[in-house]
């Protein structure tokens, strides 16, 4: 474990992969966020306005993605129909993480801020343009092999359905509903190789906006043929929500990438995407998203319901979690570009920059949740077929998944440097699969005590193992964090949500109005938190409330 006071290693050998030139940011076309040619001094500005509109859309992406759940509650509740389709709601889970969230952009990332940089420097002068051959030498056969997979999911739906929830009532339903999912394989991988190859260009609106085109599709197809086709409308909602991710991301990259026919056979073998590096990205993706697998495998069992609470509590609980991630993933690409370039010094500024700022924003998140659980779920939720008892169970396993979150930010933040250098690392597959382990062991043991409350405390356990173990590997074998002082300024953020979750637990009854009282919420558990985190000596607390007068002043 690398100590606070050790000094910073001197920059590393250039990496096998890195361009002969120094690499800056690509000039990409006119963007909303993204300036012509962002110089250096320009760098932290054009940073700051992508993460605020990426984190923007996303919340846009998030308040849908909300309006999707309280639509499906309201019409189908929390019973059999409801958990029929989340159970086909696994296969675009999956999805999503292997092909837009996780595995695809850790790869193509990298792959194509190489090419870019290659483009830009001249390196392969002659030898054609390298973003074109990286995408002749992988996009039709990514289609290819999607298309067989989403082809063989469709047959084999019934087996499917017996795998993950063995002895649910109603399978046939849940197998009609995976077929309909089925064709997220294909529109989901299409969506992730087109969201990296515009990010690597430096355009971020379009890959941001792709949550909220998916939510209205999933909205508008459950409201119009609910009445026909009852809970399969809404798995033919996640198919029409699928095609319209592709289509909001097309005009972009057909303008930025030269989205042509992809006919020529491309001359060189595309860099950092060999069986070595995408084995362990693969492997480390699978294994995150099979948490959720376990989950409703040891749910199903259980009286008709459980794995509805489950997920309304993940979901909504996990909204912090995701917009802390959206300053990592604006600069990945920044840290990928460090790293090919040998600067682990400007590598390992910029990440221990990312868990400080994304550590900041998830714990007070977290502090919200658990401060004011049950009035969040009523309000979101509480109508139609969804009582309060449901209500009442959701809101203590979202407490209980909070525990979590930080867990699961840490994972996310940190499997990006990771991946970033195009050379074989096993090690986050490796601790991957011990927090899934832990996941495993502690779900089976706790199911039968406390039902969903257990699976709920065995996620967070094992997420919390994998990001120990992340966060200590990455500073002896990547980037040499200082992991001691990440550490404590995590530790001390950690305190202030603490503090500020219990404020918001004992004021939060004390007013009758659900809607009120979480109003009332939003501003209590901010101001104790940024309080005793500035009190604790905690930086994080100081910039947000600098950038919060910054804001203020902007919009006066």
């Amino acid at each position: 474990m690398a100590s606070s006071r050790t000094p910073a290693p001197p920059a590393a050998p250039r990496a096998r992969h890195a361009a002969p030139a120094a690499v800056r940011l690509p000039a990409p076309a006119p963007d909303p966020v993204a300036p012509a040619s962002p110089s250096p001094p320009r760098l932290g500005r054009f940073l700051a306005r992508a993460a605020a509109v990426t984190a923007g859309l996303t919340v846009a992406g998030a308040v849908l993605g909300l309006v999707r759940d309280q639509t499906i509650a309201h019409l189908f509740g929390a019973g059999v129909e409801s958990d029929a389709f989340l159970i086909a709601w696994t296969v675009p889970e999956m999805a999503s993480t292997l092909l837009i969230e996780d595995a695809m952009a850790l790869l193509l990332v990298p792959a194509f801020s190489l090419a870019l940089a290659r483009r830009a420097a001249g390196a392969e002068k002659g030898a054609g343009d390298p973003v074109r051959e990286l995408m002749s030498a992988t996009f039709p056969r990514l289609f290819a092999v999607l298309t067989c997979v989403a082809g063989a999911l469709l047959i084999g739906a019934p087996v499917v359905v017996r795998v993950l929830a063995p002895g649910f009532g109603d399978p046939r339903l849940a197998v009609d509903c995976t077929r309909l999912t089925a064709l997220t394989v294909l529109t989901f991988g299409v969506t992730g190789y087109f969201s990296a190859g515009l990010r690597a260009h430096g355009s971020f609106v379009r890959p941001a906006s792709v949550y909220a085109a998916y939510n209205v599709g999933i909205i508008g197809t459950t409201l119009a043929l609910h009445s026909v086709w009852g809970v399969r409308a809404a798995a033919a909602g996640v198919a029409v929500g699928g095609l319209l991710m592709v289509a909001v991301q097309l005009p972009a990259v057909a303008r930025r990438m030269t989205l042509r026919p992809l006919v020529r056979r491309p001359r060189t073998k595309p860099p950092l995407l060999g069986a070595a590096v995408l084995a362990p990205v693969v492997l480390f993706a699978l294994s995150r998203q099979s948490q959720v697998l376990v989950e409703r495998f040891l749910a199903a069992p259980l009286p008709a319901g459980a794995i509805s609470h489950l997920n309304y509590a993940q979901k909504v609980a996990q909204m912090p979690m995701v917009l802390s991630l959206m300053v990592c993933t604006v600069t990945f690409p920044v840290v990928a570009t460090a790293i090919a370039e040998g600067d682990r010094e400007r590598a390992r500024r910029r990440v221990e920059q990312d868990l400080a700022l994304a550590g900041a924003t998830v714990l007070l998140g977290t502090a919200i949740v658990v401060g004011y659980a049950p009035q969040i779920i009523e309000v979101l939720f509480q109508r139609g077929a969804f009582d309060a008892r449901d209500t009442a169970t959701t809101a203590t396993v979202m407490r209980v998944y909070a525990a979590g979150l930080l867990g699961h930010c840490l994972v996310g933040a940190l499997g990006r440097p990771f991946f970033s250098s195009g050379r074989p690392t096993w090690f986050p597959a490796a601790a991957m699969a011990a927090g899934l382990a832990v996941t495993t062991a502690a779900g089976a043991a706790a199911v039968g005590p406390w039902g969903v409350h257990g699976i709920a405390a065995a996620n967070a356990a094992g997420i919390s193992t994998t990001a120990l173990l992340l966060l200590h590997g990455l500073g002896s074998r990547i980037v040499a964090i200082q992991v001691r002082s990440v550490a404590v300024r995590i530790g001390r953020l950690a305190a202030a949500a603490a503090v500020a979750a219990a404020a918001g637990m004992l004021a939060g009854p004390l007013i009758e109005s659900p809607p009120r009282s979480l109003a009332a919420g939003c501003l209590l558990v901010p101001a104790v938190f940024l309080l005793t985190a500035r009190a604790l000596h905690a930086p994080e607390a100081v910039q947000l409330l600098a950038l919060a007068r910054r804001r203020s002043r902007h919009v006066h």
